[in-house]
């Protein structure tokens, strides 16, 4: 279902995001921001200026029509970076700072974790990891990793 927008979404010549609302004010750099960027990724997403005020509310990006949704998503999709990590194959030690390699839904890859500390619950099964460069490593379910990557996990949770 696709709804009518009040304003015009464009890129301009530098690839930013130019929002002009009806009344004819135009903002560059416009950035999309997610409400629930890991549990519900396609509902509540705000269009904010370049000081932080929101210009836009998107109940859903469906609704949106097919080209600025495109604009949307590739915003988004350089904006979140967060690999998912199917597989903790190795950890160089149980004391922090320590080297992780992981499989990810991306290929493999090696980071440090800093602390335990950056290892967050966000529900009782999925969990964020931040390496010490600020990437977000998303584990969306522990329980369905395998029994050896569980095993490593569980030493820091």
């Amino acid at each position: 279902m696709n709804i009518t927008v009040d304003y015009q979404l464009t890129r301009n010549s530098y690839g930013k995001l130019v929002l002009m609302s009806q009344s004819g004010i135009m903002h560059e750099g416009v950035v999309p921001i997610r409400a629930f960027p890991i549990t519900d990724p396609n509902h509540g997403i705000a269009l904010i200026d370049s000081q932080g005020h929101e210009l836009v509310w998107i109940n859903q990006l469906e609704d949106l029509p097919q080209h600025y949704r495109e604009l949307i998503e590739s915003e988004l999709a350089q904006r979140e970076f967060m690999p998912e990590i199917k597989r903790v194959l190795k950890i160089s030690s149980f004391i922090t700072p320590n080297t992780w390699q992981v499989e990810t839904d991306r290929g493999e890859t090696v980071f440090i974790l800093k602390g335990e500390e950056d290892i967050r619950r966000l529900s009782a099964t999925s969990l964020i990891i931040t390496d010490n460069h600020g990437i977000h490593f998303l584990i969306q379910d522990r329980l369905a990793l395998d029994r050896h990557s569980r095993k490593l996990l569980d030493h820091f949770l």
